[in-house]
């Protein structure tokens, strides 16, 4: 698919962050423009304190931006104030998180982490069971189905743990350091799978790393510096 007719999943335009005011004010975002559209794998790299988890937060609606305008699978959320009074349920539709460390519960199994999720949008944990057994089944770690978090593998974790964040079919997925806790072979693998779910989710993936070793497997790179966005 030519890339003009792909959907613009994440419109992300002049968002600026900062905190305090006066002397004390520090600008984590300035004017940040973006977008990316469905199929697209991109990173954000930059030094500590660019404003790269900042970014990531405002793009999830985690954290509210000062001004801009912020609009994701075509619906905009926020223009200078949040548009939707429900940013919960805002995040459990359009949004998967994938984080550094798996944060999977670890009193429950495999196949709870990720039917959990489904049971708190609303499906009967019969049918919840059943698309988490199917996840874990895609991302070839159905057989620890039943295995307790302390009981995988790093690998392991980080599959059951894109499970989770694939568990509500988004098509915008937010990643942060999700390779840092692995090694050269399992990274690559974990971003060969988040390419093949980009394309065969019709989603996007934006992923915070530091971790030169992925950076081949970017469509696209973009550089925070000082608040500011670059293109590499």
């Amino acid at each position: 698919m030519a890339e003009q007719e792909r959907d613009v999943l994440v419109d992300v335009s002049n968002i600026s962050k900062h905190f305090g005011e006066g002397q004390t004010r520090v600008d984590a975002l300035k004017n940040v423009s973006l977008q990316i559209r469905s199929g697209e794998v991109v990173a954000l790299l930059g030094p500590s304190g660019s404003g790269k988890t900042t970014l990531l937060n405002a793009i999830g609606c985690i954290m509210e931006p000062t001004s801009g305008r912020i609009t994701l699978d075509g619906e905009p959320v926020y223009e200078d104030r949040w548009l939707k009074d429900d940013l919960r349920r805002l995040r459990l539709d359009k949004v998967g998180f994938i984080f550094q460390f798996h944060n999977l519960l670890p009193f429950l199994n495999a196949v709870d982490n990720v039917a959990l999720v489904l049971e708190l949008a609303g499906q009967e944990p019969d049918d919840a069971n059943r698309e988490a057994r199917r996840l874990l089944d895609y991302l070839e770690v159905g057989h620890r189905r039943d295995s307790m978090p302390a009981k995988l593998s790093g690998g392991e974790a980080q599959r059951v743990a894109i499970a989770r964040a694939l568990a509500n079919r988004p098509r915008i997925i937010l990643a942060d350091e999700p390779t840092a806790a692995l090694d050269s072979k399992r990274a690559g693998i974990v971003m060969d799978l988040l390419r093949k779910l980009a394309a065969d989710n019709d989603a996007c993936i934006i992923a915070v790393t530091h971790d030169e070793k992925i950076f081949n497997r970017f469509d696209r790179i973009f550089n925070l510096r000082d608040g500011q966005l670059e293109t590499v």
